[in-house]
């Protein structure tokens, strides 16, 4: 049977200085750290979380006062979750702790919101740090050969599927070619720090980029090209005459764009990181 975890909060969050209200015991400094509570959840079950009432505790605990006495449910599936949000006025948070800043927000009110990611965190609003904790899914079932199926010459990866015309890449980008390491070093930022807005210039990208023995003889004039070919052959944005954007994209909106496609279908991740130099001070 397929099981859903729940990490319990912390029963002794840090409490901020200027904190009024709540103010929980703590364990003596001598005593030594406890493993994290645990609870199993298997298909069909369901614990809430909250505040709670007096003489009526809820499975999760959450004893902040900015967070509702039944804020929200917790109901596991086959190899997922889903989440309820109880609060009238706030927005949960769930984050992919797997992913660059993957994220799904459930609205006030919304029942049996699906989570699809196998390692997350939901974050509260509270009166000091949101009020967090933990659910891991059971591990995601793929089709043989991995996530994204076969991919072989005459199979489109689809069940079944064995003849006709292969199935030609959208987005066939080279890890090994400059224009990848330019895509890369766009995108950067925003791996490393999903809060990140500021998309890096031309200059940026060439500074960032010069250290690598392949790219020492890199100009503003080849990131530029490089970026036109990213944005015209490679994964194709839209015209910047069309009609819908009467502005046109100018080179910072290209950029954006072309941060905002590969993130979105994780055309470059975490792992790629690497073939980027250290960057100074760590």
């Amino acid at each position: 049977m397929n099981t859903v975890i729940v990490q319990l909060p912390d029963p002794h969050p840090p409490v901020r200085a200027d904190r009024r209200f709540a103010r929980l015991p703590r364990p003596p400094r001598s005593a030594p750290p406890t493993r994290p509570a645990l609870l199993h959840l298997g298909p069909g079950d369901s614990v809430e979380f909250g505040r709670g009432e007096p003489g009526r505790p809820l499975a999760v605990p959450i004893p902040d006062p900015g967070v509702s006495r039944r804020a929200g449910e917790i109901t596991a599936a086959e190899d997922y979750w889903r989440l309820s949000n109880f609060s009238a006025t706030a927005t949960y948070v769930v984050e992919n702790l797997e992913g660059a800043g993957e994220h799904v927000k459930v609205a006030p009110g919304r029942l049996g919101a699906p989570v699809p990611f196998e390692f997350s965190r939901v974050l509260l609003p509270a009166l000091g740090e949101p009020a967090a904790f933990k659910v891991f899914a059971p591990q995601h079932a793929y089709l043989a050969g991995g996530a994204g199926g076969s991919d072989g010459p005459d199979d489109d990866g689809a069940p079944g599927a064995g003849y006709g015309e292969p199935t030609v890449s959208p987005f066939a980008l080279d890890p090994g070619a400059k224009y990848f390491l330019v895509l890369l070093a766009l995108c950067e930022p925003r791996l490393r720090s999903p809060s990140a807005a500021a998309v890096p210039g031309v200059t940026e990208v060439l500074a960032r980029l010069r250290c690598l023995p392949s790219c020492r003889d890199l100009t503003r004039s080849a990131v530029n090209y490089h970026i036109d070919y990213l944005a015209g052959s490679k994964l194709r944005l839209r015209d910047s005459a069309e009609p819908a954007d009467p502005g046109g994209v100018g080179a910072g909106g290209k950029r954006e764009e072309l941060v905002a496609l590969a993130m979105r279908f994780d055309l470059v991740r975490e792992e790629h990181l690497l073939l980027l130099p250290p960057r100074r001070g760590g």
